[in-house]
């Protein structure tokens, strides 16, 4: 189908052509624009893209939209900006401003000024944009610095075509132009495996001209090989002081004192540091084998299909979901004031809320630190940040604090799952209970 295309495009006569390219421009901007608009309204209902089993936007726009992460960003913000600023879909539409026009103004819109600040962008390019927020929010001076660069490599001319590395120990960006006028960002460090060459027009290795550019105060994590990844980053003084004292003090284990040996030793304790405060005790090596949910239904109200364990679903009948915590067997007990008959349930004090270090443990290590809430089509959820350890029967409703009925879940599906037992709160809060 795309080779149909393509070849129907090259058909078409000179005329043709551009007319069905600005018409297809224009239908681009249109559906943008429209999406846009759908993203900012799919927001303001999260239990929607919750339902699918995602657990932000950005997750089912790169998910199940198939969008790349950056455009995935841009559109999210752009949607935000666009509830606040309606105008602004009028602008992608027409095609006057773009979204990494939005992108980089968004932080700086306000309500008074973003009828001025749009008006000035519109139909500017980037580099005017990025002029125009250096006037929003201007930055102090960057201070002066004189550096001494590695001098550059001599190509020898019979070696024919190569590659071109430079090493280097600044923490500076370069930006490489080759001839043909293409550029390409180079980090200030040695250039890694696989990097593009530079190659002349004749095929002979020509060097490329380097202009120095300031990097980004973003921390560097790129993958260089299989299972081999680059880790960038800056520290002060006081870091690199203790890593230098590490280095002396580890000599014995790590000889060459090779900064990447002692950060792998440095995030093997912090991860057991943190691992010992949030789930009570060190980390197993392989995961703990969770118990079967045994949580009964509520009125169908919710799906016991979250565990990591293909999705199925246990049920238990009302009478062993309300039995008695404390192993009491009887269901029902006479008082003795009156002799009348009284349900167990009635006096029955509610499960602690506390849930032990070893439950949790066993919960995480049987989810796999993942968010383990399944939507009806299969797609489990992939959020591993800011995970709540959930009730799957709800603690308000006598729900135990057992394997069973634990599991964890991201922010948006633990409010969710309580959304879908105890409706929202007017103005979109969650009754608690969960």
């Amino acid at each position: 189908m795309n080779t149909n295309i393509l070849q129907t495009a090259v058909a078409l006569p000179d005329g043709d052509l551009l007319s069905r390219i600005e018409a297809l421009a224009g239908t681009e901007r249109e559906t943008t624009a429209e999406l846009v608009a759908h993203l900012a309204a799919l927001e303001l209902r999260p239990s929607l893209y919750a339902a699918l089993g995602y657990g932000t936007l950005f997750d089912y726009c790169t998910q199940a939209l198939r969008l790349s992460e950056d455009a995935a960003c841009t559109r999210t913000r752009a949607a935000r900006t666009c509830r606040r600023f309606p105008i602004v879909l009028d602008l992608l539409s027409s095609g006057a401003v773009s979204l990494t026009t939005i992108r980089l103004l968004q932080p700086h819109l306000t309500a008074a000024n973003h009828e001025a600040v749009l008006a000035r962008a519109t139909h500017k390019s980037c580099d005017e944009i990025k002029a125009l927020v250096a006037e929003l929010a201007p930055q102090p001076d960057v201070p002066s610095s004189v550096r001494k660069l590695p001098s550059e490599p001599t190509p020898d001319p019979g070696s024919g075509p190569g590659l071109i590395f430079e090493e280097r120990t600044t923490s500076e960006a370069v930006i490489e132009v080759s001839p043909d006028g293409s550029s390409s960002v180079v980090p200030g460090s040695a250039c890694p495996a696989g990097a593009t060459p530079t190659i002349g027009l004749l095929g002979a290795p020509t060097p490329p001209i380097r202009l120095a550019a300031a990097a980004g105060p973003r921390p560097v994590i790129q993958p260089l090989a299989p299972q081999r990844y680059r880790v960038q980053f800056t520290i002060g003084q006081d870091t690199h002081d203790k890593l230098r004292r590490l280095q002396a003090l580890m000599c014995r284990q790590i000889p060459s004192g090779d900064v990447a040996a002692i950060f792998d030793e440095a995030v093997d304790l912090m991860l057991d540091k943190v691992e010992r405060e949030k789930l009570g005790a060190k980390a197993p090596g392989s995961r703990r084998p969770g118990t079967p949910k045994g949580s009964a239904t509520y009125e169908n109200r919710i799906r016991f299909k979250t565990d990591e364990r293909g999705g199925r679903e246990v049920q238990v009948s009302s009478r062993e979901a309300t039995r008695p915590a404390s192993g009491d067997p009887g269901a029902t007990s006479t008082d003795a004031a009156s002799g009348a008959s009284t349900d167990v349930m009635s006096r029955r004090p509610q499960p602690p809320r506390h849930i032990p270090s070893r439950l949790k443990q066993a919960v995480w290590f049987r989810d796999r630190g993942q968010c383990a809430f399944v939507a009806e089509t299969g797609h489990r959820c992939t959020q591993r940040a800011f995970l709540e350890i959930h009730h799957i029967q709800p603690y308000a409703l006598d729900g135990p604090a057992t394997v069973g009925n634990l599991s964890l879940r991201c922010h948006r599906h633990n409010a969710y799952e309580a959304e879908l037992v105890f409706g929202t709160r007017p103005g979109g809060t969650v009754r608690s209970g969960a």
